[in-house]
């Protein structure tokens, strides 16, 4: 079938294809608005503060630059995995905000560590439904994982830059996406179901489908008459 005929095809079937689309956005959109709850988002950033004795180990070091930078960096790695998911850690937030926990998450919140490298800062983001909650474990677990650091590797403190607040507004979910998507695959649907048809189709329309089903030419036709009885 050439792109030509395709296009023939669904403008016989034009109903179908534009009908379709909507539909399927329309649902998706009353799907996202009735059953998808808001989710906001919590951010904060922490700097990860060495102990002064354990730099001041390595000072003998010809590098001592770089020794200090490259241990500083692992230690603010070790940092960015406990705030990924370190049992105790979760535990602890749990008991100081009330949330659930199961294992190493919090019921109905995501959590996003990111830390570049060369870098001591850590960025913690919360997601979930409750943008006041979300705030509240974000400074939590910056509070939490100091402590923890403090006592398991030895850092001076995990200090938080900027204290993280409740979003005015919800991050997600992206319902025009969404109904963008549900339209996008109606309008496939649609194709597919009108591309199908035809190809099941075996009533002769056509002289070419004559054709196509006795090898003989065609002398003539008869025209269709509206109206004649």
């Amino acid at each position: 079938m050439t792109l030509l005929e395709l296009f023939e095809l669904l403008k016989k079937h034009l109903k179908l294809v534009i009908a379709l689309p909507i539909v399927c956005a329309i649902a998706v959109g009353l799907y996202s608005f009735a059953f998808m709850d808001n989710q906001y988002t919590a951010s904060t950033s922490m700097y990860v503060l060495a102990n002064q004795a354990q730099s001041s180990s390595s000072s003998s070091n010809s590098n001592t630059l770089y020794n200090d930078l490259n241990a500083s960096q692992m230690l603010t790695n070790d940092v960015a995995k406990l705030l990924k998911g370190d049992q105790r850690l979760v535990a602890q937030v749990s008991q100081d905000t009330g949330v659930p926990s199961s294992g190493t998450s919090l019921a109905g919140y995501k959590v996003q560590v990111t830390n570049e490298t060369n870098s001591r800062v850590i960025s913690l983001t919360v997601t979930g439904p409750d943008p006041q909650k979300a705030a509240e474990i974000a400074n939590a677990m910056s509070k939490d994982v100091s402590e923890i650091a403090q006592e398991v590797m030895g850092i001076e403190s995990v200090n938080q830059i900027d204290r993280a607040s409740a979003p005015a507004g919800p991050s997600g979910p992206n319902r025009p996406l969404y109904i963008l998507v549900g339209f996008i695959a109606g309008l496939f649907a649609a194709m597919v179901i009108v591309v199908v048809a035809d190809m099941f189709n075996t009533r002769v329309r056509s002289q070419a489908d004559l054709e196509q089903i006795v090898d003989v030419p065609v002398l003539g036709r008869i025209p269709e008459i509206k109206g004649a009885h």
